[in-house]
């Protein structure tokens, strides 16, 4: 009998479409997205929903500021919500709006049935009101109070910092406190629901212990919402129409549920932290009050940050991921917020990080090992990737098992969504690659016929590493796996996760003529005014940015002219790979004695005896002291050389020089000591 497939449903929030979503919201998105295409690589059965919170005060006073229908101006936002998932290769199975008819009938089911079986009553409720928020606030919640000249309280601001109002009218509430023991329970019996756990204390010492107050949910000051049958002028508020939205969209309350039936419960809710309350306080009572099972796990992530505090248009520093995505595409955007991100963490975006990372893990770590690899066998097999003989060098067996432990370290965070661990667990593999070669050396056992099948041996495994890497990148990365094993001339039906291992390379694959880098280098000081700029211009091009565009596009006409000139005073490729560049850290500078030019650099390479380096760069930095813990790029294999009859010099720094004038080639801090450049 054939066993049925397993099936995985995830959730993110539905977006309140007030306004354009920037990189922190996409990042639950991108995030759910990854998880998604994970478990789709494992032939699972997977439904994956997002969508939008279209009721509310703040949607009617929006439409009515621009002279349109709430209808018509939730029509526009979830049109421009829908494309912006396009853009970002989201594969969601489901969009659900909260004006969907289905959703409205089935909301006004499960409101009645809980107003029938006594969990909803009539009374009255007044208390400090945020509209932007869509949320009542105690005075004791409030972040800021406003007095007036007889200590009367007369307003104050939410913890969001938007401003709130009293509001005073008759509403039906959920009587949440009779649950109280319950969830108490249900916590204590399912330690892993809410994650990280952080959040279930913060649930249970903030809102449970001091006492769970009863839950206004309907408003009658505005009409823009789902009307209470019974009692019309009502309509029902956010959290009951909102929440439901997961258990509406699978078809609950309507006359075709089979897709509730068989995804639910979900598996994961993903969500932002300032939401965490909702969902793991309200939501599971609502669960239980209805007669349904509770999803097997909410997790609550933190936030993308900048230096300066949350992305606010008021502060001009608010990042669009569609902007990002326009320029440097989408897999660089998809691979920032997802390796930038710890689980359950804030994570702070700047301009220099987020360039570095395209720089320095996608160009120079993962594009320079498939160029170089592309190239080598071009050179050295004829295009042909060899079939795999482990053992034929004494580094081969540690590569395999860098290999089998990146597989394994990989699948365990992906099941529990540590993308970023997972994504780390992926580059030390590439890194260990890129070590490979180096250790390896091709262009030596290029010289030596006897050779011949080590080399090729090497190759094999170049290519089996690359094939790994691709397989296990493709839940965040939807564009570069195919371009990987389109450049080694393998089969898109090979990327496959299930009982991955590094060994079923198949021999044979024709790889491209000339490889064409994945990610490009990009102009770090170009590109950091770049997207400042976009920053302050609301996503659109400034003068700026225009003009960094342009210096951008001269240096890549610069660049094409020098490969348009002659070629007679070229090296060949193998000349180059000779040559090792590695990174390490300044511990001292001092003067070499009787010397106008030398001064001398003690290293740490990341060796335990380090390095010493004489250069004469000392006309150009008088005060050589200031260059103590800068990181630098220095030639590995040289010979060491005898300076002045009693230094030793042991390889040498790069630096620059123009019109007489040199300057040291510093790297920037995210640069770890020890790696290799390329």
């Amino acid at each position: 009998m054939k066993q049925e497939k397993k099936t995985f449903y995830i959730t993110t929030p539905i977006y309140y479409p007030s306004g354009k979503l920037h990189i922190g919201n996409t990042y639950t998105t991108v995030l759910a997205d990854a998880a998604t295409r994970y478990h789709r690589l494992l032939d699972e059965d997977v439904y994956y929903l997002t969508g939008t919170d279209e009721h509310g005060l703040k949607i009617e006073q929006k439409a009515e500021g621009l002279g349109i229908t709430p209808q018509a101006y939730v029509d526009k936002m979830a049109a421009e919500i829908k494309d912006l998932w396009r853009k970002m290769d989201i594969s969601n199975d489901g969009f659900i709006r909260t004006t969907d008819a289905q959703h409205e009938q089935a909301v006004t089911k499960i409101f009645n049935q809980l107003l029938e079986q006594g969990d909803i009553y009539k009374g009255e409720y007044e208390g400090w009101y945020s509209v932007d928020d869509e949320e009542y606030f105690t005075e004791a919640q409030l972040a800021e109070v406003y007095r007036d000249e007889n200590d009367n309280v007369t307003g104050g601001k939410a913890p969001s910092g938007h401003e709130v109002e009293l509001v005073k009218e008759e509403s039906y509430f959920f009587a949440m406190s009779k649950y109280a023991d319950w969830l108490l329970d249900y916590y204590e019996k399912h330690p892993d629901f809410i994650q990280p756990a952080s959040r279930m204390n913060e649930m249970i010492n903030n809102f449970i212990k001091p006492g769970l107050e009863d839950l206004a949910v309907t408003r009658t000051s505005f009409k823009w919402g789902i009307p209470v049958e019974s009692d019309p002028k009502h309509v029902i508020y956010v959290w009951i129409d909102a929440l439901s939205n997961y258990i509406t969209a699978l078809g609950y309350g309507s006359d075709d549920d089979s897709k509730f039936k068989k995804f639910w419960p979900a598996n994961v809710q993903l969500l932002g932290k300032e939401i965490v309350r909702f969902h793991t306080i309200y939501w599971p009572i609502m669960l239980h009050a209805l007669g349904l099972e509770l999803p097997e796990q909410i997790i609550g992530h933190g936030w993308l940050t900048m230096k300066d505090g949350k992305m606010s248009k008021s502060k001009g520093n608010v990042v669009y991921p569609d902007v990002l995505a326009d320029r440097y595409g989408v897999d660089a955007v998809r691979y920032y917020l997802l390796r930038a991100m710890p689980f359950g963490n804030d994570g702070i975006f700047t301009p220099e990080d987020f360039v570095a990372k395209v720089n320095f893990d996608l160009a120079n770590d993962l594009g320079n090992l498939l160029n170089r690899t592309v190239a080598m066998i071009n050179k050295y097999e004829d295009g042909i990737i060899p079939a795999l003989q482990t053992g034929a060098t004494a580094f081969d067996q540690d590569l395999v098992d860098v290999a089998k432990q990146t597989i394994d370290d990989y699948n365990q965070n992906m099941q529990t969504l540590h993308v970023s661990d997972a994504l780390d667990a992926v580059w030390k593999l590439i890194s260990r690659s890129n070590k490979y070669i180096d250790e390896t050396e091709p262009w030596v056992l290029a010289k030596d016929p006897a050779q011949k099948a080590v080399l090729s041996s090497v190759m094999a495994h170049l290519a089996a590493s690359l094939r790994v890497i691709a397989i296990l990148l493709q839940p965040v990365l939807t564009h570069t796996p195919a371009e990987i094993f389109k450049q080694l001339g393998l089969e898109e039906s090979d990327l496959k996760i299930i009982n991955l291992e590094f060994s079923d390379l198949l021999a044979g694959g024709s790889v491209v003529a000339k490889g064409t880098p994945i990610f490009p280098r990009i102009d770090v000081e170009a590109e950091v005014a770049y997207i400042r700029d976009s920053m302050m211009g609301g996503g659109k091009e400034t003068a700026s940015v225009k003009k960094a565009k342009a210096q951008a596009n001269q240096t890549e006409k610069e660049a094409k002219a020098m490969d348009d000139e002659s070629t007679t005073d070229m090296i060949e490729f193998d000349d180059f790979e000779k040559v090792l560049l590695k990174v390490a850290k300044i511990k001292e500078v001092s003067e070499i004695e009787k010397s106008k030019k030398l001064l001398m650099f003690k290293l740490d390479d990341g060796s335990a005896e380090g390095r010493t380096i004489l250069s004469g760069i000392k006309q150009w930095y008088p005060d050589y002291t200031k260059l103590v813990g800068k990181k630098v790029a220095y030639v590995a294999n040289l010979k060491p050389r005898t300076m002045m009859k009693k230094y030793v010099s042991e390889g040498m720094l790069l630096s620059a020089e123009k019109d007489g004038n040199v300057i040291l080639a510093i790297l920037p801090d995210e640069v770890e000591v020890g790696s290799t450049l390329g």
